[in-house]
């Protein structure tokens, strides 16, 4: 345990030395530590390698250093030799690109190919990284005649875990490597990665796309996406289903509005029925998301009808997923389109039998109260909130209390003459309540007959 402390603070120690100092003590203390008989002290020596090697030349670099380093990435122990391929990045800029040719790329290869899944692995994350810190002269050569053979071995490699990460990384070659090589090459290996068995791996190609759009285009992937994208909408997994879902407005800008309406308009929808409540909730955050991108005008003529049709369903669960959609939509396609269209059907649904519903109706209408214009909000949504204020249940008085409060500070904000009785501090308020804040006439120009005549319905309008 003092050799594990002193290792993991061995390299900073190193930096503010003097540099015969490094060379003297530090190094013979790293080979040491190195070379430990516990794989906990070793590992972290690896660590203490990349602050040391920023501190020499390289001619010390390669005598003082590489023999250890080599040594490292061929530990006994899968733990080192993980910590080597974590740190490969850092220690790629440590040694700088000649000993990164020499050493670094052989040492890389073994890794890749290493007997324990998690080394791969860790490997495999950083592909990317190490193609991009290449050198520009020669780099796509050393790609493709020493990286990319190996790729293509863990492309179907036994681990899922190896797979899912070098799917994570391995769409970022595309910009390195250019177009030709990306059709030739790396195509085949996304196309084969979009057939995986395993839904993490399919998730990490599809959530990477943009690389590949900017270089190839998309239509290259399209007929091969598809059943991919497909498979994910609908794995048990309910948070595989989520993740796709996430990716659908990254996907449906790339794709183009035509190829969405034909293959993934019918997932978006089948989603909003899903049993799972976060992809109920996701997929109506989604559907704002594609109207921004592809414009009201089509949501007038895509999403909205559909979306509607919902408020007939048997299931409860189903018609407040209505109510979800309007809330969302509505700020997206504006006041034309939410008055005409969405306000009848949050009007008609406040008769529904089940409370629950009743009182989304209430949050709704305070939800897009914002958006309608006063005539609206005078005749038809105040009535409505007016009659939820007398309903039997007790959540669906509150809400329509909370919404009337919100529609009447709107409407006195446009100069639109409304009750007192409709102020945001009489709502909710006690019968005795009310007589006790107003005295005979006051501020009202009513006498106490008035007073005793405010019933409950009044208080809540």
């Amino acid at each position: 345990m003092v050799r594990r402390a002193a290792a993991s603070k061995l390299g900073e120690f190193a930096k503010v030395l003097e540099l015969d100092s490094v060379k003297s003590e530090i190094v013979p203390l790293f080979a040491n530590l190195a070379s430990d008989e516990q794989d906990s002290v070793r590992l972290l020596a690896v660590e203490a390698c990349v602050s040391i090697a920023q501190l020499l030349s390289q001619d010390d670099l390669e005598a003082l250093v590489m023999p250890t380093l080599r040594q490292a990435a061929e530990d006994k122990s899968w733990r080192v030799r993980y910590m080597v391929a974590d740190k490969f990045s850092e220690l790629q800029k440590a040694v700088g690109p000649k000993i990164t040719l020499n050493d670094l790329i052989p040492a890389f290869q073994n890794l890749l190919k290493d007997c324990e899944a998690e080394v791969r692995a860790a490997a495999a994350h950083k592909v990317k990284e190490l193609c991009e810190n290449l050198p520009s002269e020669g780099r796509e050569t050393i790609i493709m005649n020493q990286i990319l053979p190996y790729i293509k071995e863990l492309v179907s490699d036994t681990n899922q875990h190896v797979k899912s990460a070098l799917a994570s990384v391995i769409m970022g070659l595309s910009t390195i490597l250019g177009k030709e090589n990306t059709i030739e090459h790396l195509l085949p290996l996304f196309l084969a990665q979009l057939k995986d068995e395993c839904p993490e791996v399919r998730l990490n190609i599809i959530s990477n796309l943009d690389c590949v759009n900017e270089v190839i285009g998309i239509r290259q992937l399209s007929q091969s996406l598809l059943p991919a994208i497909v498979e994910l909408a609908e794995d048990a997994k309910w948070r595989v289903r989520l993740a796709i879902i996430e990716y659908m407005p990254l996907l449906a800008g790339q794709l183009g509005v035509e190829f969405f309406d034909e293959k993934l308009n019918s997932l978006c929808m089948a989603w909003l029925v899903d049993h799972v409540y976060a992809i109920r909730e996701a997929a109506t955050s989604n559907l704002m998301k594609l109207v921004q991108k592809f414009g009201t005008e089509w949501a007038q003529n895509t999403i909205v009808p559909k979306v509607l049709v919902m408020a007939n369903d048997p299931n409860y669960l189903h018609r407040m997923t209505t109510l979800f959609c309007i809330n969302a939509l509505s700020e997206a396609c504006g006041q034309e389109i939410t008055t005409k269209q969405m306000l009848p059907i949050v009007l008609k649904m406040a008769g529904d039998q089940v409370a629950n519903v009743r009182f989304n109706v209430a949050k709704s209408l305070q939800k897009i109260g914002p958006i309608l214009d006063t005539e609206a909000l005078q005749e038809e949504v105040k009535p409505i909130l007016q009659k939820l204020g007398q309903d039997e249940d007790v959540d669906v008085k509150y809400f329509a209390q909370e919404a009337i409060s919100v529609v009447a500070q709107r409407l006195r904000k446009l100069d639109f003459p409304v009750k007192d009785s409709e102020e945001p501090s009489a709502l909710g308020a006690d019968k005795n309540h009310f007589r006790r804040s107003r005295g005979p006439g006051e501020d009202s120009g009513k006498g106490p007959a008035y007073q005793l005549h405010v019933n409950t319905r009044d208080t809540l309008a």
